[in-house]
């Protein structure tokens, strides 16, 4: 069994923008291998676990590896059965701590199978390094690309539409600068995946120490920019504050929370930006902006402040949320939506402290925000088709501490998880709403439970289905990790879509595992409740267990208003 570091998730959430001063261009470390030294510049930024596959070609990543598969630059490398995972589980950790996720691959497929999880990476701004190796260069044939095993002639130019960057060094030489420059641009705001790849032989050669990335700087905003947007916000009467992930990365909640009493603004935080004000803040809207009483909110407000969000499709209904008159855009970079009056060049938390000090205070326009969470739940318990599935997130808000880890697959279940459940803490709810990536929720999850944080994964029978062999993961290293399985026989949201377009169910039903035998074959306790109460107490259990668990709930669980076939269902009078 692997023993993983504890990661400081508290050091690498307080400032995630590694690397934040100079550094030396050089350690005093013994003469090893390329692919030792990458490790060592990785633990030098902060990285203590990356997830891998080992190949033929890149295993030197693995032979200066202890009995505990620890490196000795303190790195422990998590070993998964599908590269896929390794993406996914990087992206769970980094969205977790905050910090840079690591995946390493061998050649060709290898770094293939990755694609999916790097574009879901991409689209959510996770910091991600994929670091495949690639084909002996000394071996390449320029004019016939496919001699070799692994061989491709150009792996990096699959990644350009879905990375910040693509670096492939050819040689020892080039390697510093790609190494450095790699880490760099995936910690840099605004953040995403970055793909290494780098020669089988040059992974295996003699290195010196590499350098460690230079100082990068967040974004300051433009004093000119922050007087305009102060200027229309104390000229308005009704403001609403958008808050997304941005916001997250940046560290602002501090600062979100100083902007909402100084104003009298009700907030509404995206998937993304959850649990940056916390459930239950008088302030807060927790509700998601698709559900009629939001969208009636939306409708008073004279003037929108969006925080570090893209305002994508999936949040804003495909844009046909009310808009209100003005829109201020704060972010790193333009959302590219709404076509704002004012857009914020900047890192979120500096945008904020030179924002809030120029603005008069006021009291709150809205009528208790707060009480928008309860109103909503209530609709929904008076409606039957629902009832079952927002029940089934109030057994996990109340079985789970809040500090817990919740991962979502898309599933109907984890829709439901992923806007209504409760968030008291930012990046303890992982949603992958940016590409929507099926198959995300378990190897996610294994990467938020390998950073030691306990940790729930909402997925489907359908979903699981893409990484069964990851329970075998979950138990080789005992991660602290529920499995939550909601089993409807296929996949129910699609089902559903043909449902009300009046289509015939084609292609959605599925045979499932016997899954106490599933359970047994890869060694983990399961619970199989059959009530909403029931998964309660198994939920309760397993926090208590702190063990691998598979928890099956059978049932078919209408979807909610974050829906695209429920965005334009109107209000039901019950």
């Amino acid at each position: 069994m692997l023993t993983l570091p504890r990661v400081d998730v508290a050091a690498l959430c307080h400032d995630a923008r590694v690397p934040t001063d100079a550094r030396p261009t050089s350690r005093s470390l013994p003469s090893t291998t390329a692919a030792d030294q990458i490790l060592h510049t990785l633990a030098g930024v902060g990285v203590q676990i990356a997830f891998g596959l080992p190949g033929v070609h890149n295993l030197p990543f693995w032979r200066s590896l202890d009995s505990h598969d620890r490196h000795e630059s303190g790195i422990a490398i998590v070993g998964v059965r599908h590269e896929q995972t390794t993406v996914y589980a990087a992206d769970g950790l980094a969205r977790t701590t905050g910090g840079l996720g690591v995946a390493l691959v061998t050649s060709g497929p290898g770094a293939a199978n990755t694609l999916a999880a790097v574009g879901e990476a991409y689209t959510s701004g996770v910091p991600v390094l994929v670091i495949a190796s690639d084909v002996p260069e000394k071996l390449r044939n320029r004019t016939n690309p496919r001699g070799l095993l692994h061989e491709s002639a150009d792996p990096g130019s699959w990644f350009r539409t879905l990375t910040k960057a693509v670096y492939q060094p050819k040689s020892v030489a080039e390697l510093p600068d790609a190494v450095a420059a790699a880490i760099s641009d995936a910690m840099t705001f605004p953040r995403g995946p970055v793909y290494l790849g780098v020669p089988a032989d040059v992974l295996a050669q003699p290195c010196a120490a590499l350098p460690l990335p230079a100082n990068t700087v967040p974004p300051h905003p433009d004093g000119f920019d922050i007087s305009r947007a102060a200027d229309m916000l104390n000229g308005c009467s009704r403001p609403v504050i958008w808050v997304g992930g941005g916001a997250v990365a940046s560290g602002a909640a501090q600062g979100i929370d100083a902007l909402t009493w100084r104003i009298g603004a009700p907030a509404l935080c995206t998937f993304a930006g959850r649990g940056i004000l916390p459930t239950g803040h008088p302030l807060l809207v927790d509700a998601p902006p698709h559900e009629p009483l939001v969208r009636e909110l939306l409708a008073e407000a004279d003037l929108l402040v969006s925080i570090g969000s893209a305002l994508d499709g999936m949040t804003t209904a495909n844009w046909s949320l009310p808009r209100p008159r003005q829109v201020i855009d704060i972010n790193v970079a333009p959302s590219g939506n709404y076509d704002p009056d004012v857009t914020v060049i900047s890192d979120a938390s500096l945008a904020l402290d030179a924002l809030t000090i120029r603005l008069r205070s006021r009291e709150p326009w809205a009528d208790a925000p707060f009480r928008v969470r309860d109103d909503v739940r209530r609709t929904i318990y008076a409606d039957p088709q629902p009832r079952e599935a927002i029940a089934l997130v109030d057994a996990i808000d109340a079985a789970l501490p809040t500090d817990h880890v919740r991962v979502c697959d898309m599933s109907v279940a984890g829709y439901w998880v992923g806007g209504y459940a409760k968030a008291e803490h930012p990046r303890r709810l992982l949603y992958p709403v940016g590409w929507g990536t099926l198959g995300y929720g378990l190897p996610a999850a294994i990467g938020a439970a390998a950073a030691g944080m306990p940790t729930l994964a909402v997925v489907g029978d359908g979903g699981l289905a893409m990484a069964l062999g990851e329970l075998a993961t979950v138990e080789q290293h005992q991660l602290p990790l529920t499995l939550l399985v909601v089993d409807d026989r296929g996949y129910g949201m699609l089902r559903f879509d043909q449902e009300q377009a009046g289509h015939p169910e084609r292609g959605v039903d599925l045979v499932g595992p016997r899954w106490s035998s599933l359970a047994q074959a890869f060694g983990l306790e399961i619970d199989q409740p059959r009530s909403i109460d029931d998964l309660q107490n198994a939920l309760a259990h397993s926090v208590l267990s702190a063990i691998p668990r598979l928890i099956v709930y059978r049932g078919a669980l209408y979807p909610p208003r974050t829906t695209s076939p429920r965005w334009d269902e109107p209000a039901r009078i019950l």
